[in-house]
């Protein structure tokens, strides 16, 4: 990556505003909120001064996505979940074991952890989208509410998770949060005795939880689109 020295003024408020938001968010601003916080009125001018910086290395872009963009630096970016429409042709079986909230998190009746069994309720995702991580270690979640509409999570779409017991900083996640007996789908931040379980909606604010308080039951390795 090349020196922060070769970027202009405007460019290096651009991105140090970006990684400042990134950091106390969870997840990127759009191109008005960049605007207002340096001071730009044209969105054009923005999105020219955006480009500049993926042309350097600094960031990354998906076209015709809010809040598309993410710093090169991160872990996790929203291009990690591979999106595909709930109706594949390609062909491994996954169970659909319940709904997770993407919303406040509210309690479920069932299974300790939250979410709702049904052992012949599978569905087809392709290989492709999930990688070598062996079929029994799969489970997906029909997701209910719009907490993670700007990591591309809508209502009524289907989130293809890994079983794990441990996230890294910036994963997405279903949780169980034993104390309150409820469930969530977050996005994962580890902050010192506390957990910040950060939704992707600038409307919504994140949970903090007791860190021994929170168990993670899976992460997040693609998203299967709804068909509306």
């Amino acid at each position: 990556m090349m020196n922060r020295h070769t970027l202009s003024v405007r460019q290096k408020r651009i991105l140090q505003f970006i990684e400042d938001f990134v950091q106390q968010h969870g997840y990127p601003p759009t191109i008005r909120e960049i605007g207002e916080a340096v001071g730009i009125a044209s969105t054009s001018v923005v999105n020219y001064n955006l480009n500049k910086l993926v042309d350097r290395g600094y960031i990354e872009r998906t076209p015709k996505v809010s809040r598309g963009l993410w710093l090169a630096s991160q872990e996790t970016p929203a291009k990690e979940y591979p999106v595909g429409i709930a109706d594949p042709t390609s062909l491994i079986q996954v169970p659909l074991v319940g709904t997770i909230v993407a919303s406040e998190p509210v309690p479920l009746p069932g299974e300790d952890f939250g979410y709702y069994y049904d052992t012949d309720d599978l569905i087809e995702v392709p290989q492709a989208m999930i990688g070598p991580t062996p079929r029994e270690e799969l489970f997906a979640l029909r997701v209910s509410g719009d907490s993670m509409i700007d990591a591309m999570v809508a209502d009524g779409d289907i989130v293809i998770l890994r079983r794990q017991s441990v996230a890294r900083n910036g994963d997405m996640v279903a949780v169980w949060l034993t104390e309150r007996g409820e469930t969530t789908l977050k996005k994962y931040y580890h902050e010192g005795k506390k957990v910040r379980l950060q939704p992707a909606n600038p409307l919504m604010e994140p949970i903090y939880v007791d860190a021994d308080k929170v168990s993670v039951q899976g992460r997040v390795l693609a998203i299967l689109r709804a068909l509306h």
